[in-house]
């Protein structure tokens, strides 16, 4: 993923956008993750579904670890700043499900995380379990 670290640069800036993040802002969100060690700010784009009233991330990169159930996280949503809560789901039985979740609704996510279809056009479970095994957790943010 050479190309990564510019592609969130571009992503995050058409995120501040006004009109650029009506479009984008539908299936990207911005993270802003404070390092547990260092305290630095990181800005993190990242795909969400919705789902039951909260937004769904899911990813296996390590930034993930510096996020904790019950500790708020600032996003930027749909062109705006705010706080959200987090839980953090790590069982192999939850983040399968969610991920599945994630993945059904947002097929560019699966290619990205590597998650085929079935015959009946569902996430491919071994996929799944996969991505669990490689890390994978799914962060449940609730905006306030």
């Amino acid at each position: 993923m050479p190309l990564q670290g510019m592609m969130n640069a571009v992503i995050r800036v058409l995120l501040r956008a006004p009109v650029a993040s009506r479009f984008l802002g539908e299936r990207l969100l911005t993270l802003y993750v404070v390092g547990r060690k260092s305290g630095r700010v990181f800005e993190v784009p990242v795909a969400y579904t919705k789902h039951d009233g909260h937004l769904l991330v899911g990813s296996p990169f390590a930034w993930g670890k510096n996020l904790r159930t019950g500790e708020p996280i600032e996003v930027q949503l749909a062109g705006r700043r705010r706080t959200a809560d987090v839980q953090v789901v790590s069982d192999e039985a939850g983040v399968v499900e969610l991920y599945g979740v994630i993945a059904a609704d947002n097929k560019n996510f699966a290619s990205f995380n590597e998650i085929g279809v079935t015959a009946d056009g569902t996430p491919d479970p071994d996929d799944l379990r996969r991505a669990f095994d490689g890390g994978a957790k799914v962060f449940i943010l609730t905006p306030r």
